[in-house]
């Protein structure tokens, strides 16, 4: 607040008007205040100088000088902050990536659990659905439509340019983002410019084969819920297949000759074999059991956590079947993420 208040007092107005709009944006909590004051005082070190002498010659109209120095503070400190990311956590650390592929099972799984309460509900997937034609929208089922919505929203927000990041929408009827593009480190440039997207096969398999096991049949009319818990879920899917783009980096850049060599004799055979670490896969599924059975009791106050352990009873009532959940990543996240490994490694060798 000192460094904000010191700052008023600068005699040019190109700096006052610049204040009093950071000063609009700053009405939300103390902390945020002192970070922005720290902020301002770097980007107003190299600003006001040079601006405070072109403002009186300047024919620009007001707003658009404040929008400009909003902009300039904006990609500043937006670029110091990814830079600092960039540096600060190694992506293709094969520990990194294995606690981040450890994490997404568990917004997985929560985001099953979260679907299973409601029942099939087949008239949200259904194009010919009455209210549907009522609000002019046809050719469409109802959970389409909020994914194309929420997808459009995101893209605003350059979700998509992210590697791990992809719409099941098409990139051309998407809106452009508004955010700076997104900038990635040297290591990560193959990441972003190779383009691997699996998400109609995964879109398939949630719709056939996911639904069917992890809902009941019935209409309970949370038509709503039941949309914004499918896109969290396929949202949560693609982001974890996707991650595969990482792994596959990774490995390449263990053994580059080895996948240039099985690349240029065409043998996706070969490479499936090389990246394929069975053991881990063994691990990965325990896991996601354990979890299941954890997370899909319901725990009271005088119910104690059972762990895996559970008898026949207490798995009947669990929220989602651990089971299940194993066979999910055997058959279909496993597979489906060596794919995506695959077809990146095809691409990647000839770089």
């Amino acid at each position: 607040q000192c460094l904000i208040h010191s700052r008023l007092r600068v005699p040019h107005s190109q700096g006052v008007r610049s204040l009093k709009i950071v000063g609009t944006q700053l009405q939300w909590h103390r902390t945020i205040l002192l970070w922005l004051g720290l902020l301002l005082q770097t980007a107003f070190a190299g600003t006001c100088s040079s601006e405070s002498t072109t403002e009186s010659t300047s024919s620009a109209p007001p707003d658009r000088g404040e929008d400009e120095t909003l902009r300039r503070l904006v990609s500043s400190t937006g670029g110091t902050v990814r830079r600092k990311m960039a540096q600060d956590w190694n992506y293709l650390d094969l520990q990194n990536i294995r606690a981040t592929l450890i994490r997404q099972e568990d917004t997985i799984l929560f985001s099953l659990i979260e679907r299973a309460q409601f029942k099939r509900n087949d008239m949200a997937y259904q194009k010919d659905a009455a209210f549907m034609k009522e609000a002019g929208l046809v050719d469409m089922s109802f959970v389409d439509f909020m994914l194309f919505e929420t997808e459009s929203t995101h893209s605003k927000a350059r979700r998509y340019t992210s590697p791990d990041e992809k719409p099941f929408t098409k990139p051309s009827e998407l809106p452009p983002a508004i955010l700076p593009k997104l900038i990635v480190s040297e290591e990560l440039k193959y990441l972003q410019a190779i383009e691997v997207n699996l998400n109609s096969q995964i879109y398939a398999k949630y719709m056939d084969s996911i639904l069917p096991t992890i809902t009941k049949e019935g209409d309970d009319g949370q038509y709503g819920s039941t949309a914004v818990c499918d896109i969290q879920t396929l949202q949560a899917l693609s982001k974890r297949i996707h991650y595969g783009c990482f792994v596959a980096e990774s490995k390449f850049q263990s053994k580059p000759d080895e996948y240039r060599k099985l690349q240029q004799a065409g043998d996706k055979e070969g490479i499936m074999e090389l990246l394929t670490n069975r053991e881990v896969e063994d691990r990965v599924i325990k896991r996601v059991m354990h979890k299941a059975a954890t997370y899909g009791q319901e725990i009271t106050d005088t119910h104690a956590l059972q762990g895996p352990a559970l008898s026949e009873e207490q798995m009947k009532k669990l929220k989602v079947n651990p089971e299940s959940m194993g066979k999910l990543y055997r058959d279909i996240i496993i597979p489906l993420t060596k794919d995506v490994e695959v077809e990146y490694l095809m691409q990647r060798a000839v770089l």
